[in-house]
């Protein structure tokens, strides 16, 4: 029973609990269970306080036996990636500048939301360094591995979160995506991973990365993320960024299907260079979404690689963590992050201007594809997981992350939505996923389908090799 507990999505858990097949407490053994079991080989947690986590699990089981269940996720164990603070947990966002004391005491808006419908708190979660790069590794818990191969990178920032899902330690897991931070680690670890609209999510404190930021949810399934969107969508006066309430139930119309939806198939956005089997799995997935009644049109959306104005953006943001942190902090991080945020302090006023300018031109580009078409279709990641430990792959043209990872960084720039949902596998057993970004703020058409996606083409039932290990 243990392993068919660590494959259930939050939905059946939730079906479980309600029917008293399944207890709360019993499920959150199991998937502490199953942390201390794997967990060594991947490094996905850098906390884990088993009585802390099954006393909020003791508090879900009396209430389901009193009748008294309260709130749409109650029972259900999630991973928090650790920049969310967690009132309980001290966050420290993998950096030893960071005094833990003062972070205890205080919740995010994402975390104290979960905590309002009965959520179990099942651990944080491993990021680099104040969630800098594409991969995870920091100087206080060290490197985070892929739950498929050991040897290769789960992606980051969000890496462990993806990790805690892929290998049943949670059915549900918080991310941050500022790059692709959600995505990219949900691509490489084979889960379903949404970067909402930007301010659909309320975030607190605010990101040092601006409107680049997202928080969002890391589920196996389609399903599993629409049913946390309406849990994190709930208003908080704290984030000033975050639009209004609107009141959407994301599970309500995500059965509808994509019939008739018009789909704009861009298998490199007219300048990538793509691996060939990601090439085809996607193409493939194309071709799904075609025999479910949607017309697909390969179109490219138009635009040049706006790889040099994310920069500035993105690492004026890691400058902006780090403005206030003297000589000797800085000797104790992520020399990396250090050199990358030196060099974009330095950047001129107008020189950051200017990526806004182009920024703000993008998201208009965008704005316009989309009165044509409903949804535009891409790969996840142009490549598969690459060697642990490393911010690039071997022999990459490059030093830094981005340039392997040009199909998310855009949709930061322009805040519409993303989800990564896995559509195959490579021959080495590595995942392979599509992505699918619609309007601003039509969050809910692209988890619909994706849903349909999921339904049609399933690979929920597989596991990585490590899981049943």
């Amino acid at each position: 029973m243990s392993q068919d507990i660590l494959k259930m999505t939050a939905v059946e858990l939730l079906e479980h609990y309600r029917d008293k097949r399944l207890s709360p407490v019993e499920v959150a053994s199991a998937m502490l269970d199953q942390i201390e079991r794997l967990d060594s080989h991947t490094n996905g947690f850098c906390l884990v306080d088993r009585d802390t986590t099954l006393g909020f699990a003791a508090e879900s089981e009396q209430r389901y036996q009193r009748g008294e269940a309260h709130g749409r996720v109650d029972g259900v164990p999630v991973a928090v990636k650790d920049v969310f603070l967690t009132p309980m947990w001290p966050t420290l966002r993998g950096s030893h500048t960071v005094d833990p004391a003062s972070t205890l005491n205080k919740s995010a808006p994402a975390t104290a939301a979960l905590a309002r419908h009965g959520y179990v708190p099942i651990g944080k979660t491993t990021t680099p360094e104040l969630g800098w790069k594409g991969v995870t590794d920091n100087p206080v818990n060290g490197v985070t591995n892929n739950p498929w191969n050991p040897d290769k990178t789960a992606g980051g920032s969000s890496g462990g979160s993806g990790v805690a899902v892929a290998l049943g330690m949670a059915p549900l897991a918080l991310g941050t995506d500022a790059g692709g931070s959600i995505r990219i680690p949900a691509a490489f670890c084979g889960i379903v991973g949404l970067k909402p609209s930007f301010g659909e999510i309320p975030h607190w404190p605010a990101s040092p990365f601006g409107t680049l930021a997202h928080a969002g949810p890391m589920t196996w399934t389609v399903e599993d993320a629409a049913l946390m969107m309406n849990v994190l969508t709930e208003a908080d006066h704290r984030d000033t960024n975050a639009v209004p309430r609107r009141g959407i139930d994301y599970l309500a119309d995500l059965k509808k299907g994509v019939k008739g939806l018009k789909i704009a198939y861009s298998p490199n956005l007219g300048y990538v260079d793509v691996n060939p089997e990601v090439d085809a799995a996607v193409a493939e997935a194309a071709r799904v979404f075609e025999s479910l009644g949607a017309e697909v049109v390969r179109v490219d959306p138009g635009f040049s690689d706006p790889l040099a104005a994310f920069g500035h953006l993105f690492y004026g943001g890691a400058a902006n963590a780090m403005r206030d942190l003297g000589a000797k902090k800085r000797a104790m991080m992520d020399p990396e992050l250090v050199k990358v945020s030196e060099k974009a302090a330095r950047l001129s006023m107008l020189e950051y201007m200017g990526a806004v300018n182009e920024s703000t031109a993008l998201r208009e580009r965008m704005a316009n594809f989309h009165q044509k078409y409903d949804l535009l279709l891409t790969p996840s990641i142009p490549i598969t997981a690459f060697k642990t430990g490393r911010e690039v792959p071997e022999d990459w043209p490059s030093t830094r992350w981005p340039t392997w990872t040009p199909f998310t960084y855009p949709f930061n720039m322009t805040g519409q939505p993303g989800l990564s949902v896995p559509c195959g596998f490579d021959q080495a057993g590595l995942p392979i996923s599509l992505q699918l970004v619609g309007a601003r703020f039509n969050d809910a058409l692209v988890l619909q389908a994706g849903y349909a996606y999921q339904q049609a083409a399933p690979l929920t039932d597989r596991r990585p090799p490590l899981f049943t290990s």
